[in-house]
């Protein structure tokens, strides 16, 4: 069941969030990244909605011709080009790896080949920039507008399609979940893990190809955009570039450990992925180096050193506390956290037959300090991106705010699911490591 408060979030960033990143876009081409200056314009009758919609670029060939090749591209590294990585690079867990059980007790497979295909398409971007010179290095932020139509298109396009399939061509039946409201079913939903053929994966492909491989191209193209513009990269853009540039890599040398996040093992495949992924994720998380391009800041050593710092321990937090939890799970509790054997709390919970089965929740190493302290150190690594853009405006640090409301749900979202999961057993965890993101505090 759908209750009214899901229902009015979901109509609202059904209707709003597609005009929350063209506001964003929109404000950095015509007002300088002042998110303040064109409602000033509107509401003082200097400007109407046409005359700021006039001046935004439409939809060009070009644009269209750079999409589709990018996906087609994305796609054929992804179907066709079998993981290599794995066979060279040591600790690397790449090629054909399972998923995690479904609800119906499917075990998905998935050829793992993120790694692969971002050195390849950054391989080609350098060898195109120093050598061969068939596009700029400048061509994404030079159709960067032109771009999200194209993004939006294919955003729903993707999205509607997995909803009709979910209704007349299901992959797995079981798998799919209906409430019986449309804009639910739309945004958050209905099949579990849509596929074509063998091995395209809905979820896999869409979280992360094309998006997040376009993550580091969109800010290195920032970068020559600031180049060309200024006759130099600040040392802001720079620091942008390395410390998204390692989330990124980490995300792809980790993309079989992805497959038991919570985007893949609970979230259904909907406009909330589909769009989300096509147009929100490389349109807004890239906004410090867009920011960058418009208002150029070279930050003092001091100031770079301490963010980069702030960045790299965010980063470690984030790493760190992962892995304890995989080695945890990968040993099921014989292994040595911080020198020692780990304390956990033992839970049991009933599976749909009656089935009793027994789970280990940690609660030392950096579990012990937070619930949910992998979150906190991507927070800090957030934080980061937005001090490269210092303190002129507040548009760059729409992402610490998107990104701590974000996971701020989501642990609301996972403990639900915990509590609902294991009962008692939960709340003698949550006892036992009181807080969830910040110790002390939250």
């Amino acid at each position: 069941e759908v209750d009214w408060f899901s229902l009015a979030s979901i109509l609202f960033l059904l209707m709003f969030a597609p005009l929350i990143v063209y506001y964003f876009i929109m404000s950095c081409d015509q007002y300088q990244c002042s998110l303040i200056d064109p409602l000033i314009d509107l509401l003082t009758g200097n400007k109407h909605l046409s005359d700021i919609w006039n001046k935004t670029p439409t939809l060009t060939y070009r644009a269209a011709s750079i999409y589709t090749l990018w996906v087609a591209f994305q796609m054929l590294l992804y179907l066709f080009i079998p993981d290599f990585c794995h066979k060279f690079l040591p600790g690397y867990v790449g090629g054909v790896q399972e998923g995690a059980v479904t609800p119906a007790g499917v075990v998905n497979k998935y050829e793992i080949n993120g790694l692969q295909a971002w050195i390849i398409t950054h391989v080609l971007w350098f060898a195109n920039a120093y050598y061969f010179h068939w596009f700029s290095p400048t061509i994404i932020f030079d159709n960067w507008i032109p771009l999200l139509w194209c993004a939006n298109v294919l955003g729903y396009a993707v999205s509607t399609f997995a909803m009709i399939k979910s209704y007349f061509f299901p992959t797995s039946a079981e798998d799919c979940k209906f409430t019986g409201n449309f804009f639910y079913d739309y945004m958050m939903g209905i099949e579990f893990n849509p596929r074509i053929g063998k091995w395209f994966d809905f979820k896999l492909f869409f979280n992360g190809r094309p998006g997040i491989v376009a993550w580091t191209l969109i800010n290195l193209s920032y970068a020559a955009k600031q180049q060309e513009l200024y006759g130099q990269v600040t040392n802001s853009m720079i620091l942008i570039n390395v410390l998204q540039g390692i989330y990124v890599l980490d995300f792809f040398w980790n993309e079989a450990w992805y497959l038991k996040t919570i985007d893949i093992c609970h979230d259904h495949f909907g406009w909330y992925l589909g769009w989300g992924d096509c147009v929100w994720l490389p349109y807004l998380y890239t906004l410090q180096g867009l920011y960058l391009v418009y208002h150029p800041v070279q930050l003092c050593t001091a100031n770079a050193i301490g963010i980069l710092m702030l960045g790299l321990i965010g980063y470690y937090v984030f790493r760190m506390t992962n892995h304890q939890k995989d080695l945890f799970r990968r040993t099921n509790g014989n292994c040595k956290i911080w020198g020692k054997k780990p304390e956990y709390i033992e839970c049991s919970y009933m599976s749909v037959d009656g089935t009793k089965y027994y789970s280990k929740l940690m609660t030392s190493g950096f579990w012990g300090w937070a619930r949910h302290f992998n979150y906190t150190g991507d927070l800090m690594g957030s934080l980061a991106y937005c001090l490269t853009c210092g303190f002129e405006h507040i548009l760059p640090y729409f992402y610490i705010v998107y990104m701590t409301i974000l996971l701020t749900h989501r642990c609301i979202r996972d403990e639900h699911r915990c509590f609902s999961k294991y009962g008692k057993d939960w709340k003698r965890y949550t006892a036992a490591v009181p807080y969830r993101l910040i110790p002390g505090i939250f």
